[in-house]
C-alpha cells in the first residue's frame, strides 16, 4: 500500500488545490451577483445618500449581553423593515452599530450559539443605544426532525434524543464519526474497534444494549437517506465528510413505528450542511501513524439555485492489532485509506418548493492484520428529492435513491506461533440498491399534526468466493438473492391540553426474499456443479407506539412510550460465510426476522435558571429470535459458529444524561447507562441461558467539559478546550461467555486557537491515557489503539 498512500497524498494535495481554486471562483461569482441583484444597488444607493446626509436615514446603535452582563461577541444582527434590510455582527465590546438606516422603525433579531434568539423592536424616536439581553438556549427548544419524521422541539418529544451540537461537532477530538459518537453512553459497535481501523463488516450499531453481531441494530442516516450497508446492514462511517456535518441526532429505544427495519434499537442521523450562503470550510490534519487528512464542504447560492460539495481524502498506516506477547511475524498494522466526494444542486422554485439531485462516490481499502488479508470497497449513490410545503394542504417530501457497491475481502488461517499464514478464501460481493420514500405531515390547527407515509426499497446482492487450501483454489461458491420491502405508516400528534402531549404511530412492513440460490463448483478436482435454490420466503411486521408526555411543572416533564420493532436478516446473514481470525460464521438461509417489544419511562428536570437540566429513563426490552452468531465447535485451530435466531433475549437499564451550561464560555455534560442484556430463552441450547449477550457492556459513563472563547477581548482567553473522558464496563467476545472484554476507561481533548477571523489551528489526542484496552478475541487477543495525536488547520469562509 506504501504506492497507494503516496497517491492519496498526491490527492489530498490537489484537494486542497482545487479547494483554493474553487474558493476563489465563489468569492468572485459571488460578487458579481451581489453587484448585478437590485436589491444590492438599492442599498448602495441608500447609503450614498445617506452619506450625503439624507434626512431619511438614521444611525442605529446596540449593544448584545447575556443574563450576567457580559458582551456577547460575534452575534448576528438583522434589521428588517417593510423596504429594507441589513445585517452586521457584535464587535469585542458586543456592540453594534448600522450607520444609515433608512427607515422610522423596524425588528432587531439577534442570533448566536448557546442563546435563544432574541427580536427587539426599534423606532428612530430614541436616540438611546438599544440593549438586547439574551437568554441561554434550552434543550427542549432544540428542534429534531428525526424523533417524529417531523420538526418537533426536543421538549416536545417524548421520545429519548440526544443532539450534538455543531459545536461539539466541531470541537470533537475524533477524527472518524463513529469514535465521536462513542461519547453517547450505549452507542456500541461490534467487537469495540473503530471504523479507523477495522474491517467495516464489524461496523454494526448497537444502542441500548440491542445487537450481538456486526449487523446493525440501529438505523444510521444522511438527511433521511440510510447509511447502512444494504447487502450486510453494516456502517461506512467515512461516507460522511466531517466538514459536512452540521449536527447528529441520536434516537435512543425502538423507532420501527417511523422507519421500519434497522430501527429497531434507535436511529443516527447525520444532519448536514445546506447551502443557504456562499462559503467554505476546509479542515486538513497530520497525526501519528502517518495519517494524513483533509475534509472540505464549500456551498454557493445564486438566485434560485443551490449547489454544495463536500469530499474528503484520508490514510493511516495504523497499528498491530494483536497484544505485544501474542504477536508473530504474519502481525502487521491495520491501516487503511479512504476518499469520498459528495455534490447536492438543488432549485428552488418558491418559498413552497424545491427539488435537488446529489451524487456521491466513496472508495476505501483496508489492510486487516496480516499480508494476507484486506478489504475494498467502491460505491455510488445517487439521490433526487422534491419538497413541496403550503398552509392548505401541508408539507409533502419525496426521495428516491439507490445505486451499486462492490465489496472484496480475503481470510486466511494462521498458524498457533503466528508466524505464518495461507489463504483460505477470497469474496466478491456486488450489490444494487434502489429506494423510495415519501411523506406528507399537516399540522391540524395548534393542538394536532398528522404525519403519513410510505418506503419502498429493492436490494440485489451476491457473495461471490474461491476457497483454497494450501494455496490451491478448491473449490467456487456463488450464493445471493433479493429482498424487497414495501411499508406504510402513520404518525398522530395530540396536544390534549396544554400540559399532556401524547403521540400514535404504527407502520406496517412486507418483505419478500426471492430468486435465491447458492451454486458450488470443485476447482481442484473434476466434480459436477451443485445447485441449491432457496424457496421463496414472505413476512410481515406491524410496528406501532404509543408516547405520553406529561409537563408537571414547569421545569419537570415526565415521559411514558410502549412500542413494537422488528429486524429483518440481511442478504450478508442468510447467505454469505465470513472469517475473522481462527473464528469461522457460518450463513445460515433459514434465519426469521428479530421482533423487539419494549417500554419506557423517564423524567426531564431543570433548575438554577436552566444551568442545570438532567434527563433520565428506564427502559426495557423484549427481544424474540434474536439472531446472534452460536458456537458449533472449539479447537485449538479454529472456532466454529453459525446465525442462529437465540430464543428470547432482555435489555433492562436506565440512561441518564446531564447538561450544565455554567456560562456562555463554559459547559459540562455527562452521562451514564445501565444495560443488563441477558440470553432469556433459548431451547436448542439451554446452556445459553442466563449468559450475557456479547459485546454488550453493563455500564458505561462519558463526560465533557468545552470551553470556548474564540472571540474574547484578551488574547490569553482567546481558546476553545474540550475534554472528555469515557468508560466502558466489561462485555464478552462469545455467546458462551468465555473471552472476556475487560473494562477501561480513556481521556481525549481538543486545544484551538484563532489565527485569524476565520482561520484556527488545534491539537486533538485521542486516548491520552494510553489505555490498550481489548477489542476483541479471536481467540487471540486484539487491543485498541494507542494515544493518537494530530495536528491541524480549519478554514471557515462566509460571505453573506
Amino acid at each position: 500500500m506504501a504506492i497507494q498512500r503516496v497517491q492519496l497524498r498526491v490527492e489530498i494535495v490537489r484537494l486542497l488545490l482545487s479547494a483554493i481554486a474553487l474558493l476563489t471562483l465563489v468569492a468572485v461569482v459571488t460578487g458579481l451577483a451581489r453587484a448585478s441583484q437590485p436589491g444590492n444597488a438599492v442599498r448602495r444607493v441608500g447609503k450614498k445618500l445617506a452619506k450625503a446626509g439624507s434626512k431619511e436615514s438614521l444611525p442605529l446603535r446596540g449593544e448584545v449581553r447575556d443574563p450576567t452582563g457580559a458582551a456577547v461577541v460575534g452575534a448576528q444582527v438583522v434589521f428588517k423593515s417593510a423596504r429594507f434590510s441589513a445585517q452586521t455582527t457584535t464587535d469585542r465590546r458586543g456592540q453594534f452599530f448600522f450607520r444609515s438606516i433608512p427607515a422610522r422603525n423596524g425588528i432587531v433579531t439577534v442570533t448566536t450559539s448557546g442563546f435563544r434568539t432574541t427580536r427587539k423592536p426599534w423606532s428612530g424616536r430614541s436616540r438611546e443605544p438599544l440593549a438586547i439581553t439574551l437568554e441561554p438556549a434550552l434543550l427542549r427548544q432544540t428542534v429534531t426532525v428525526t424523533a417524529t419524521r417531523t420538526p418537533t422541539p426536543l421538549g416536545q418529544t417524548a421520545a429519548d434524543v440526544l443532539v450534538l451540537t455543531p459545536e461539539e461537532v466541531a470541537t470533537a477530538p475524533a477524527l472518524t464519526l463513529d469514535d465521536m459518537l462513542r461519547q453517547i453512553p450505549g452507542f456500541t459497535l461490534f467487537r469495540r474497534s473503530g471504523s479507523r481501523t477495522a474491517n467495516p463488516t464489524s461496523q454494526g450499531v448497537s444502542l441500548r444494549g440491542v445487537g450481538a453481531s456486526g449487523a446493525s441494530r440501529a438505523l444510521v442516516m444522511a438527511d433521511g437517506i440510510p447509511l447502512n450497508d444494504p447487502f450486510g446492514g453494516w456502517v461506512y462511517w467515512d461516507r460522511v465528510p466531517r466538514a459536512a456535518v452540521e449536527r447528529v441526532e441520536v434516537v435512543r429505544g425502538g423507532a420501527s413505528d417511523l422507519y421500519g427495519t434497522t430501527a429497531m434499537g434507535g436511529v443516527v442521523n447525520f444532519i448536514t450542511r445546506k447551502a443557504s450562503h456562499p462559503g467554505l470550510t476546509l479542515d486538513t490534519s497530520y497525526g501519528n501513524e502517518d495519517t494524513p487528512d483533509a475534509s472540505l464542504w464549500t456551498g454557493v447560492s445564486f438566485g434560485a439555485w443551490n449547489a454544495a460539495l463536500s469530499a474528503e481524502a484520508m490514510s493511516t498506516e495504523g497499528y498491530i492489532l494483536v497484544a505485544p506477547n501474542e504477536r508473530g511475524r504474519v502481525d502487521t498494522p491495520a491501516g487503511q485509506e479512504h476518499e469520498t466526494a459528495d455534490f447536492r444542486l438543488e432549485r428552488r422554485f418558491s418559498s413552497a418548493g424545491s427539488l435537488f439531485g446529489e451524487a456521491s462516490i466513496f472508495r476505501e481499502t483496508r489492510d486487516n492484520g496480516t499480508p494476507l488479508t484486506y478489504n475494498r470497497t467502491h460505491l455510488r449513490q445517487l439521490v433526487f428529492g422534491a419538497h413541496w410545503a403550503t398552509a392548505e394542504a401541508g408539507v409533502f417530501s419525496l426521495h428516491a435513491y439507490g445505486g451499486p457497491q462492490l465489496f472484496d475481502q480475503t481470510f486466511s488461517a494462521v498458524a498457533a506461533n503466528r508466524n505464518s499464514e495461507s489463504l483460505v478464501d477470497s469474496q466478491r460481493v456486488p450489490a444494487q440498491q434502489v429506494g423510495l420514500d415519501a411523506q406528507w405531515s399537516r399540522a391540524l390547527g395548534s393542538r394536532q399534526t398528522l404525519v403519513a407515509g410510505f418506503d419502498a426499497s429493492q436490494v440485489r446482492g451476491a457473495s461471490d468466493e474461491i476457497s483454497f487450501f494450501h494455496g490451491r483454489a478448491t473449490r467456487a461458491t456463488g450464493s445471493g438473492g433479493r429482498q424487497r420491502n414495501v411499508s406504510v405508516f402513520g404518525e398522530d400528534i395530540l396536544q390534549l391540553t396544554p400540559r399532556w402531549r401524547a403521540t400514535l404511530a404504527a407502520r406496517l412492513d412486507d418483505w419478500k426474499n426471492f430468486d435465491a440460490l447458492s451454486t458450488t463448483r470443485p476447482l481442484s478436482t473434476a466434480g459436477p456443479v451443485t445447485v441449491i435454490r432457496f424457496p421463496e420466503r414472505i413476512e410481515s411486521a406491524f410496528s406501532p407506539r404509543v408516547a405520553t408526555l406529561y409537563r408537571l411543572t414547569r421545569r419537570v416533564s415526565l415521559t411514558a412510550s410502549a412500542y413494537r420493532a422488528f429486524r429483518a436478516p440481511t442478504l450478508n446473514e442468510l447467505y454469505r460465510n465470513f472469517r475473522v481470525g481462527n473464528v469461522e460464521t457460518l450463513a445460515n438461509s433459514a434465519l426469521t426476522a428479530e421482533r423487539l417489544t419494549g417500554a419506557e419511562a423517564g423524567a426531564e428536570w431543570s433548575a438554577f435558571h436552566r444551568k442545570l437540566s438532567a434527563r433520565g429513563t428506564f427502559f426495557c426490552s423484549d427481544i424474540s429470535d434474536p439472531i446472534a452468531n452460536v458456537t458449533l465447535s472449539v479447537t485449538p485451530s479454529l472456532i466454529t459458529r453459525e446465525r442462529e435466531n437465540l430464543g428470547r433475549t432482555r435489555s433492562r437499564g436506565f440512561d441518564l444524561d446531564v447538561m450544565s451550561p455554567l456560562s456562555r464560555t463554559l459547559s459540562l455534560e455527562a452521562g451514564y447507562e445501565l444495560a443488563d442484556s441477558t440470553v432469556v430463552s433459548f431451547p436448542a441450547e439451554p446452556a445459553l441461558v442466563g449468559r450475557r449477550v456479547p459485546e454488550i457492556p453493563r455500564n458505561s459513563f462519558s463526560f465533557q467539559a468545552l470551553y470556548s472563547n474564540p472571540a474574547a477581548g484578551k488574547s490569553l482567553q482567546r481558546w476553545i478546550v474540550s475534554v472528555q473522558g469515557r468508560f466502558t464496563g466489561m462485555a464478552f467476545d462469545d455467546d458462551l461467555n468465555t473471552l472476556p472484554l475487560g473494562s477501561f476507561f480513556t481521556v481525549d481533548a481538543y486545544l484551538a486557537r484563532p489565527l485569524a477571523r476565520q482561520v484556527e489551528a488545534y491539537v486533538a489526542a485521542e486516548n491520552l491515557n494510553d489505555s490498550r484496552y481489548a477489542i476483541a478475541r479471536t481467540p487471540v487477543l486484539e487491543v485498541g489503539p494507542p494515544t493518537l495525536v494530530r495536528a491541524g488547520i480549519r478554514i471557515n469562509l462566509s460571505w453573506r
